[in-house]
């Protein structure tokens, strides 16, 4: 199950004009991989670290120098940032709030559409939870917008407005942070992080900050 929607995932992300960009190769088993990574954060053994420590790292051409790339997660963010599919101008530059917010609402809805959340909802609050845990590492002002991301899959008006934009999400690409976040609810603005005395969400109820620790 966890495999399908990680596929499902990719195939919206390879049809999206601007998460594609990061995408160098769809060839890769990038599905697999994302599946095995969220099972091992779930607590279900090691899958995705045994895989990686026999994955073969894969060569990417910068310039007058080959680097290996996506042999591990920051390899991987480093092939994204350098994908000869973006802009010249923007070649290099790491990810953006409005990447991370484009990337979590195409993930969000490909769990809905395949029941994630109608038919595990406890296991949809603790996965939210997570992306809102590890989407800091793109963007650290991104946290604040995982909710957001999760309500625009359940709207169907919005999914349309986007598909009739050409798979562009021309409401959240460019849009400042100081914009954006009037935008969300007031009680959803404020993003502590994991260490903070009185802990927002998503690690507001112990159960789940003692989880969060243990799958960092």
């Amino acid at each position: 199950m966890l495999k399908a929607f990680t596929e499902r995932f990719y195939e919206k992300s390879f049809a999206d004009l601007h998460i594609d960009k990061f995408i160098a190769s769809h060839d890769d088993p990038h599905g697999a991989r994302f599946a095995t990574w969220i099972a091992e954060k779930m607590g279900d053994g090691t899958p995705w670290t045994n895989e990686r420590r026999t994955r073969e790292a894969k060569q990417m051409r910068m310039g007058n120098r080959v680097v290996d790339v996506a042999f591990d997660r920051s390899s991987a963010h480093f092939a994204a940032w350098h994908s000869p599919k973006r802009e010249p101008e923007k070649w290099g530059e790491h990810f953006k709030l409005d990447d991370a917010r484009v990337w979590m609402r195409m993930h969000f809805w490909a769990a809905r559409e395949l029941g994630f959340f109608e038919q595990h909802p406890e296991f949809m609050d603790h996965y939210v939870r997570l992306i809102g845990h590890f989407v800091s590492i793109y963007s650290s002002k991104s946290p604040a917008f995982t909710r957001d991301s999760a309500r625009w899959s359940a709207d169907p008006a919005k999914i349309q407005r986007y598909l009739d934009s050409g798979r562009l999400m021309t409401d959240v690409i460019g849009k400042p942070l100081e914009v954006a976040i009037r935008e969300l609810p007031h009680d959803e603005r404020q993003y502590t992080g994991s260490r903070a005395h009185d802990a927002a969400w998503p690690y507001e109820t112990p159960s789940v900050a003692a989880w969060m620790k243990c799958v960092s």
